[in-house]
């Protein structure tokens, strides 16, 4: 698998299962719209009040299921990474990726009071493809993501 075919794959959804960990070390678990860069960072909003941004701001780890949801979808890609709340440029530059994806965005920055933008960079990533007699699984560590070209 390249680059350009997990970006097409990741780019042809938009609505992921979030899990993190809240501070007695519970998972939970929360749908997210999302975007990705070509630097192969995943961005969505949320409130600052959410339990996914509470639990971010004190264990920045979050695992993420991306596709497997529609009708026929046996293709996902599994996320583990570390999680951050960017800001100046960086958050200027993850803002314009996620608002090719969700236009509204801008107008919900303006008129929903706490919202805040989470950037995940993958340290683990595993693309699943059971639709085919040959099942293909590849999984890759954030080492093998920097080189995927």
């Amino acid at each position: 698998m390249n680059r350009d075919e997990l970006l097409g794959f990741l780019r042809s959804h938009k609505y992921a299962v979030a899990a993190t960990v809240s501070p007695a070390a519970s998972p939970q678990a929360a749908v997210i719209g999302f975007s990705v860069t070509d630097q192969l960072e995943i961005v969505f909003d949320t409130v600052e009040s959410t339990r996914k941004a509470r639990n971010l701001r004190t264990n920045p780890a979050i695992s993420l299921v991306i596709g497997g949801m529609e009708p026929g979808g046996e293709r996902t890609v599994q996320v583990d990474g570390t999680a951050d709340l960017p800001a100046g440029d960086e958050l200027a530059r993850l803002k314009e990726s996620y608002y090719r994806v969700f236009p509204d965005g801008a107008q919900r920055a303006t008129s929903w009071p706490g919202l805040t933008y989470i950037r995940v960079r993958p340290t683990w990533l595993r693309y699943s493809d059971f639709s085919t007699p040959s099942p293909v699984i590849v999984e890759l560590t954030a080492e093998d993501l920097s080189r995927v070209t």
